[in-house]
């Protein structure tokens, strides 16, 4: 199946095969003249950043290099990447790579005319009046892993070194000008990383889902996102090189992170607080946070989810999703527990305190307090889990 689109919601996005090679006309169309390529180590140097630079080195582009971002960028990656822009008069971003080189790229491109220091811009409050607007740099965003939806996002998740804590950075210029999803780009994702990615996209739209508030628009994408995710990921983990699958994957990544304007949840507020601690993978830690999340907040979201499972096609009764969710963990080799990934109930306390005040923990279904937050991490570490 050969599928091309051009959408303009939430942003503008190009989809298809190949269509990494229309970037030097997208630089031309959003008047960048002197891109820098943000991406992070294990990707610069692979054929398709090479052929990347190349390309827009012979349509006369000044561009640039940055590489030095870490799985989860921290405010010294981002200061060293603005010194890059600023050093060499760029003029835009071209953010290429999964969710650290997409948030490190847009939180650059906020920053590049910017007078406050980073943190002055957390998602805090009224915080996101401060920014300069005029100097909020354009984006291009690639993303190469189908799961944070970054490229559809309006802030950065930032780790605050200092305090081993995940910030995040918002304002609404921050959503790039154009995303472009190539399916190419994803074939050699190998499959546990397919697996951990494709499940925080399911993460992404499963909580938006449950969370309170009235956004039907944002319901109803992740009712698909969900849907596809259900069908194509098992087939994109299976087979890495299925490009159906891998187009469907990110398509599916992009709905959940369009959808999470709804709001996301405990799973977050927790993998957040996990990843800032441990630096294990995001995907990694929703996907086995998830069935643990769901049955905590049983009580509030039960017929939503089982109106959800016959969506799906599964019998509708939240039991039968929550086992679904379990089948495909273990169909594609995601750990029952937070203990098979080094991580010990030693740090529940501390992981409870910082869960209870991340911005997600406001839009779950209920409102857990920091006990309720060491006890969901406690049962995930230890995998009790009753049905």
């Amino acid at each position: 199946m050969t599928v091309l689109a051009n959408w303009n919601y939430p942003t503008s996005i190009s989809l298809g095969a190949g269509r990494i090679g229309e970037v030097p006309q997208e630089c031309q169309a959003l008047e960048i003249k002197r891109p820098l390529i943000v991406t992070d180590p294990g990707l610069c140097d692979l054929l398709f950043v090479r052929q990347l630079q190349a390309n827009c080195t012979a349509s006369d582009l000044g561009v640039g290099l940055f590489s030095k971002v870490h799985p989860n960028p921290t405010g010294e990656d981002i200061e060293a990447g603005l010194g890059i822009y600023q050093q060499g008069r760029h003029d835009g971003v071209i953010a290429i790579g999964g969710g650290s080189s997409l948030d490190a790229g847009k939180a650059i491109a906020l920053m590049a005319g910017q007078s406050r220091p980073l943190w002055d811009f957390e998602d805090v409050g009224d915080n996101w009046t401060r920014v300069i607007c005029s100097g909020v740099a354009p984006v291009i965003a690639i993303p190469t892993t189908a799961g944070t939806g970054s490229e559809v996002g309006r802030a950065s998740v930032i780790l605050d070194a200092s305090t081993h804590e995940k910030r995040i950075i918002f304002h609404p210029l921050m959503m790039p000008k154009k995303v472009i999803l190539d399916p190419e780009l994803t074939i050699g994702l190998p499959a546990d990383l397919t697996a951990a990615t494709g499940m925080d996209a399911l993460s992404h739209s499963l909580e938006a889902f449950c969370a309170p508030g009235y956004h039907p628009m944002a319901r109803a994408i992740a009712i698909e996102a969900i849907g596809m995710v259900k069908i194509w990921l098992p087939l994109a983990v299976r087979d890495g090189k299925n490009i159906e699958a891998r187009t469907h994957m990110l398509v599916a990544s992009t709905m959940g992170a369009t959808a999470f304007q709804r709001g996301l949840g405990a799973m977050h507020a927790i993998a957040h607080s996990l990843g800032a601690v441990f630096g294990a993978h995001h995907g990694m830690l929703n996907a086995i946070l998830m069935p643990y999340v769901l049955k905590a907040n049983q009580s509030m979201i039960e017929n939503d989810i089982a109106q959800l499972a016959r969506i799906i096609g599964l019998e509708g009764n939240f039991k039968a999703f929550l086992e679904w969710i379990l089948s495909l963990r273990e169909e594609l080799g995601i750990p029952h527990d937070l203990a098979a990934i080094g991580i010990e109930p030693n740090c529940i306390e501390r992981i409870g305190a910082m869960s209870v005040v991340d911005p997600s923990a406001g839009t779950n279904p209920i409102l857990f307090d920091q006990k309720e937050y060491s006890a969901i991490c406690l049962a995930a570490i230890q995998g009790s889990l009753e049905l």
